[in-house]
């Protein structure tokens, strides 16, 4: 993890590190829980507005309506996105054997 990815998700409100006696950033356990979880929402493409919108479903124990709804919407939009993902991976594996069937 990059001091640079740590500084963002602190300026986007997504983490809130304690600070040490010299002013250092100091992180807990559920901290680095949280960080884990962002780079998996980070890596499946929402923006930082609607990972702080996420965040609170995620983590609470209970949901809203509109929090479900919310969360509805981002599954949807992520299965979208591994079915065009798997499509393209098909499409390479295709190719990766046909290239490995032809004579050097």
């Amino acid at each position: 993890m990059s001091v640079r990815a740590l500084r963002h998700y602190e300026e986007q409100g997504l983490l809130t590190p304690g600070r040490g006696p010299g002013g250092q950033r100091e992180y807990t356990e559920d901290a680095v829980t949280r960080v884990h979880i962002l780079q998996q929402l980070y890596a499946a493409g929402p923006s930082s507005r609607r990972i702080a919108e996420l965040l609170p479903c995620i983590e609470a124990d209970t949901t809203t309506e509109h929090q479900r709804a919310m969360l509805a919407a981002e599954h949807a939009r992520i299965k979208r996105q591994i079915d065009h993902l798997t499509t393209a991976l098909g499409r390479i594996e295709k190719i990766v054997e046909a290239a490995a069937d032809r004579p050097a």
